[in-house]
């Protein structure tokens, strides 16, 4: 941005300044909320030697154990998985133009557990049994993650289409998205029945989202694809604040409109394959932390993407940590209480929309 004689406004200065403090300010909180959640938990370990394993310090072995085998993998996994969704959130509310889009509303997640399903059941990429560690282990997460993305693709190029129809609100965009879920949520159905009991009673089990299930190997898996992704949508926060002002204005300002929305849609659907191809199902993630943030920063994207990425992180790990104690020593999924935090949020957008 260029400033007539060179000098950067105050005001703008300041601008810049509140929300890069918001950007520091989440920061710290996650790592905070990181070591508290770690702490927490049917057995509880003070702060300090948490902190203390996590830097390498001499602490009992049973610390350690539970520390870096334990909750420390499924912390992480759920601010990666936040961060995921609620970037993939940003951006197709961004290029859909539709303040309810998300991976769930839009019928995406849905999507790729559908994909997931199959890949587990008819191609084998998973192993089916009940146990206390998860219902279902993947064997083969690439072939898993290609099915499932495949199927996001699906959906998402029904999205598109929708979204480029003349007058689409986002009213009949998320009536979309809600039949595509069904849709998708038909086949898994009929997946389901065609299975044996164990199956049955694993891929019931497996549609709870819960990110106590990923291993190191699949967090790195998900965290790669999650910064990678990430790297392009901070790279192209300009190109969404254009589209936000309309098409024809982007299309004006150089914007290759059609180019940033496919390419756009397609990597959000590779991250929702990723993550619920390994986690299962959780939903609104997307849809909540995009609108929390706006009422604090503003939609400015390039501070909005990076708060997203944040904030959902701090979100979900805070779900889980909460999902965890809630009924201890018994584990709650954290997809239920994100459904139960998301739904009363997701009626206030629509009733909002309405009465515009």
């Amino acid at each position: 941005m260029h400033f007539e004689n060179g000098q950067v406004p105050a005001e703008y200065t300041k601008y810049i300044a509140r929300k890069t403090a918001f950007l520091v300010l989440s920061l710290i909180f996650l790592a905070v909320a990181l070591v508290v959640g770690i702490s927490l938990g049917a057995a509880d370990i003070p702060v300090s030697q948490v902190f203390l394993s996590l830097v390498g310090g001499i602490v009992s072995k049973r610390v350690d154990i539970i520390v870096w085998n334990i909750r420390l993998p499924q912390a992480l996994t759920a601010i990666v998985a936040g961060a995921g969704l609620a970037s993939t959130g940003t951006v197709m509310q961004s290029i859909l133009r539709n303040p309810l889009g998300s991976p769930f509303t839009l019928g995406i997640s849905h999507a790729a557990a559908f994909g997931a399903s199959f890949a587990v059941m008819v191609l084998g990429s998973g192993v089916m049994a009940s146990s206390s560690v998860g219902a279902v282990t993947i064997s083969n997460p690439y072939i898993t993650t290609a099915v499932a993305f495949v199927c996001c693709l699906a959906a998402a190029w029904v999205i598109i289409v929708v979204s480029r129809i003349r007058g689409a609100s986002p009213e009949v965009m998320v009536l979309t998205g809600v039949a595509l879920a069904s849709l998708f949520t038909a086949g898994t159905m009929m997946l389901q029945f065609f299975a044996d009991d164990v199956q049955l009673a694993a891929m019931v089990f497996w549609t709870f989202g819960d990110v106590a299930r990923a291993s190191w190997g699949e967090l790195g898996f998900m965290a790669v694809v999650t910064c990678l992704s990430s790297i392009y949508f901070i790279a192209n926060s300009w190109s969404y604040n254009a589209i936000d002002a309309g098409d024809e204005t982007a299309q004006g300002l150089g914007v290759r409109v059609q180019r940033v929305r496919l390419l756009g849609m397609l990597i959000a659907s590779l991250v929702t394959a990723v993550i619920i191809s390994l986690l299962g199902i959780i939903g609104f993630v997307g849809l909540v932390c995009p609108h929390m943030i706006r009422r604090i920063i503003g939609g400015d994207h390039r501070f909005l993407i990076p708060a997203s990425l944040l904030v959902g992180g701090i979100l979900l790990l805070v779900s889980d940590t909460a999902a965890r104690l809630m009924l201890a020593p018994h584990l709650l999924p954290v997809s239920v209480l994100t459904a139960f935090m998301g739904a009363p949020v997701f009626i206030f957008l629509i009733l909002r929309g309405y009465r515009r």
